[in-house]
């Protein structure tokens, strides 16, 4: 007959104490997310059950939701495929799904999906913070790129990420920055609108913003570059990759050159910025380690482990391509009356550093 794995098959399978394993069942807020996810995904792996062991259930799917806001944004990819490794490597299968930049569309799918999983992952959630509560009441959470004290959350370092894009503008002689924002719903799109402003006040530079991009693609930055032009910008930071490279492409259309008239930066570093022309300027994040750090530490949380209340912040660095160069004291006249380029759907706003 074969012998069943015992307590120290699970720790040492785990490279943990067996009084760890026990803890980790027994009083899980005295073991971390990651020991205790190692725990749970080496008893699953042994198929060690014990009755007398509350925190494994033969009711589990050991299927996590991962809930991102469009499938079609390369910001994911990195998240995904570093959630998915993790997920495996600990006995779980995701269940991915996009939302389509749609609140509501969002609440409704992972409302319907909460009985057939053990948790959700939500990246760059839509929904409102009262909502995310509510599910949270159900089923284990973490949110990536949003900040929720009630809900264990992982961020990337924002405000320095921001600091660093327009100290590298200032430092090319640039003395004024456009902003193309965002969705008005994105909680990243305000925290990096709010550093903006408070770098420019303390760098006395010059702050517009240009937007809301309600769905951040390549065709919206790219039907924002005529607000861009006619402000007479030579910095812009968009809200993402995708949006900094309709703006790059838009700008030329026009007939403004980049670096040379236009330095662009973007935020999140993906494949894209590297094969566009030029190779885009932008803010890495570490993707990979975000979805893979999410997945362990609900999967932990899955087991019974009480999470920490303050947020996991990921460290950022900017990385400086042929997309931004020293600002040019002879601008090329942009061709506003012979462009393509679709008209904003609202005007540009303004705004001065430090005002409100």
């Amino acid at each position: 007959m074969e012998r069943r794995p015992t307590i120290y098959d699970v720790a040492q399978a785990a490279g943990v104490a067996a009084s760890t394993v026990s803890r980790a069942f027994a009083r899980p807020g005295r073991v971390n997310a990651e020991t205790a996810a190692k725990v749970f995904a080496a008893a699953h792996s042994l198929g060690y059950r014990s009755s007398s062991l509350p925190g494994l259930t033969t009711t589990r799917t050991h299927t996590i939701a991962l809930v991102v806001t469009d499938i079609t944004n390369p910001f994911y990819a990195d998240i995904i495929r570093g959630a998915h490794e993790a997920a495996g490597e600990l006995g779980y299968t995701v269940l991915l799904s996009h939302t389509q930049e749609d609140a509501q569309l969002e609440r409704e799918w992972t409302e319907r999906e909460l009985r057939g999983v053990d948790g959700v992952l939500l990246a760059s959630s839509r929904m409102s913070d009262s909502a995310i509560r509510m599910m949270a009441k159900q089923k284990p959470v973490v949110v990536l790129n949003r900040r929720l004290p009630e809900v264990p959350n992982i961020l990337v370092d924002n405000a320095r990420g921001v600091r660093r894009a327009i100290e590298h503008l200032t430092e090319l002689g640039h003395d004024s920055v456009t902003y193309v924002a965002g969705p008005e719903s994105s909680w990243t799109d305000g925290t990096r609108w709010q550093a903006m402003r408070e770098a420019a006040y303390e760098l006395d530079i010059r702050l517009r913003r240009v937007g809301p991009c309600a769905n951040p693609t390549v065709q919206a930055g790219f039907a924002r570059a005529r607000d861009v032009a006619e402000q007479g910008a030579t910095a812009v930071i968009a809200y993402n990759d995708v949006v900094a490279i309709g703006v790059l492409k838009g700008l030329i259309r026009l007939g403004l050159r980049v670096p040379e008239d236009v330095s662009i930066i973007g935020f999140d570093n993906t494949l894209l910025a590297e094969i566009t022309e030029p190779e885009l300027t932008t803010v890495a994040a570490p993707l990979h380690a975000m979805g893979a750090t999410g997945v362990k530490n609900l999967v932990g949380m899955i087991g019974g482990a009480v999470p920490s209340r303050e947020p996991v912040v990921m460290p950022i660095k900017l990385v400086v391509r042929r997309s931004t160069g020293q600002r040019s004291r002879k601008r090329t006249s942009p061709a506003l009356g012979t462009t393509n380029v679709p008209p904003s759907a609202s005007a540009a706003t303004s705004m001065e550093s430090g005002s409100t």
